[in-house]
C-alpha cells in the first residue's frame, strides 16, 4: 500500500507517520503542502503538528493549501484519508468531517497516554478492532476539545459516526468523543496519535497498529 503523508509548515509528526506506515508494510510518501499532485497514493495521512504556527484557528489557513484540493476531491471519491489531531483540524476546517475542535477544557496543553473505547469498525481505519474494545494511544494537544452543535452531534451518534470515544475525557470533548468519521466511513480524524504506538522499541502499547493494518485490509478488498 502506498500511503501519502502532508507536510505542512509546522507538521511536527510527518515523520513518524512515515515511519509507523513502513513498520506497518507499506511504503510511505511524502506530499508537499505546496503540490497538487498525490503521486499515485491510495490513502493519505495529515499528521499532527501545529500547521502555520496555528493561526487565526488550528487547520485553517492548511486548509487552503494547494495539496488540500486534491486531498478533498479524492476523499470524495472514496480514497481512505486519516487526520490526526492537527490533521483533524484541518478535516475540519476543509469540511471533510463536522464539528470544530476549541481550547482544551482546562486551558492547559494535555499529554499522556490515553484509554479510549472503540466504538465503530464499520471505516478504513478502525476494522481490525472489535467494537467496544479498549486500546490506548498517545494524546498531546492544546486544541483537542471536539465540539458541534445538538443536531451534528444527534446526526453522528444515531448514524454511528463516532469512532472512538475516550474513557476519562482528557480535554472537555462532548460526549468524550475522540474521532468521528464521515457518512461512508473513508475519512476519519481523531486527536490521539496512533503512530506513535506502532514500535516496540519506544511504545508501551502497540494498540495504533490496528489503524494500519485496517487500511491494508481496506485497501486490499478494493
Amino acid at each position: 500500500m502506498k500511503i501519502g503523508v502532508v507536510t505542512f509548515p509546522g507538521s511536527l509528526d510527518d515523520h513518524d507517520a512515515c515511519r509507523a506506515v513502513r513498520l506497518s508494510g507499506g511504503e510511505a510518501v511524502p506530499l508537499w503542502h505546496g503540490a497538487d499532485d498525490l503521486k499515485g497514493v491510495e490513502a493519505v495521512i495529515l499528521p499532527g503538528g501545529f500547521s502555520y504556527g496555528d493561526y487565526l484557528r488550528c487547520g485553517a489557513i492548511a486548509r487552503f493549501s494547494p495539496v488540500m484540493d486534491e486531498v478533498v476531491r479524492q476523499a470524495k471519491r472514496g480514497m481512505p484519508v486519516l487526520g490526526v489531531c492537527n490533521g483533524f483540524q484541518v478535516l475540519c476546517e476543509a469540511r471533510l468531517l463536522p464539528g470544530a475542535l476549541i481550547r482544551n477544557e482546562s486551558q492547559v496543553f494535555t499529554a499522556r497516554d490515553q484509554r479510549l473505547r472503540v466504538e465503530s469498525t464499520a471505516t478504513a481505519w478502525s476494522n481490525a478492532y472489535t467494537a467496544g474494545q479498549e486500546i490506548t494511544i498517545a494524546l498531546k494537544n492544546g486544541e483537542g476539545n471536539y465540539q458541534a452543535d445538538a443536531a451534528t452531534i444527534e446526526r453522528l451518534e444515531g448514524e454511528g459516526r463516532v469512532v472512538f470515544r475516550y474513557l476519562g475525557n482528557p480535554n472537555g470533548s462532548i460526549h468524550d468523543i475522540a474521532g468521528i468519521t464521515n457518512e461512508v466511513g473513508n475519512v476519519v480524524g481523531l486527536m490521539p496519535h496512533p503512530e506513535h504506538n506502532v514500535d516496540p522499541e519506544i511504545a508501551a502499547s502497540l494498540d495504533g497498529q490496528g489503524f494500519f493494518a485496517s487500511v491494508a485490509a481496506f485497501l486490499g478488498d478494493r
